[in-house]
């Protein structure tokens, strides 16, 4: 056998491995949350100090959850994140963390009392639709916006039952709201009935009233 036989032959062998490593991803995924109900999941940037208001708004959202019987579910790491999973554990609640490993930022916080570390990204996604009854979508970066849209592609295209989907920040998110309607919708990239799969809810209150309508406990 030549060398660059010897090569593609041991990437063929790694690429088979690699089956099994996401497979054992999810069955511990979902071992591990099978206990879950009733959650809702919660978005937001990693980089929201403690003293941040959308912190604060976070953290009371959490507690109200747990509080309604609801788990919270985040993304594991700091920010929006240790916020939520903060709220729900400190009110008694289920508070999930999904970690996905990351060279930078993303670092566990002490919050959840059920954690996963995850390596693959698409798995940890998975996850987060699979056990949700809704997404709470608090200010963020690329990965807050790729969870929602996710999540709306997946309602639109019948993929998963419809839930709700709830943005939270209306001074962040109005501008986005207002270039889907007014771009998206306007050049037939989207139908009118699509904008109803998405609320713009500022006060937590209201975001949980708002839940209880679609979920029954």
């Amino acid at each position: 056998m030549d060398e660059k036989q010897f090569v593609v032959d041991a990437l063929s062998i790694e690429e088979s491995w690699r089956i099994f490593r996401i497979m054992a991803e999810f069955v511990d995924a979902i071992e591990t949350l099978s206990g879950v109900r009733n959650a809702v999941s919660i978005f937001g940037s990693a980089r929201t100090p403690p003293e941040d208001p959308y912190y604060r708004k976070t953290e009371l959202l959490a507690r109200l959850l747990a509080e309604k019987g609801f788990g919270v579910i985040t993304g594991g790491g700091p920010g929006i994140m240790e916020a939520a999973n903060k709220g729900a554990a400190e009110a008694g609640g289920k508070s999930v963390g999904m970690n996905i490993r990351l060279p930078h930022e993303q670092k566990p916080n002490q919050y959840a009392n059920i954690s996963i570390d995850y390596k693959y990204f698409f798995i940890r996604k998975v996850m987060f639709v699979k056990y949700a009854m809704a997404y709470v979508i608090l200010p963020g970066g690329f990965g807050t916006m790729d969870e929602l849209f996710e999540a709306l592609t997946l309602i639109q295209t019948k993929r998963i039952k419809p839930f709700p989907v709830i943005l939270m920040g209306s001074e962040f998110w109005g501008g986005l709201v207002d270039w889907i309607r007014g771009v998206m919708l306007r050049d037939g990239k989207i139908s009118a009935e699509d904008l109803d799969f998405l609320q713009v809810i500022d006060d937590p209150e209201a975001v949980v009233r708002y839940i209880q309508r679609f979920v029954i406990i």
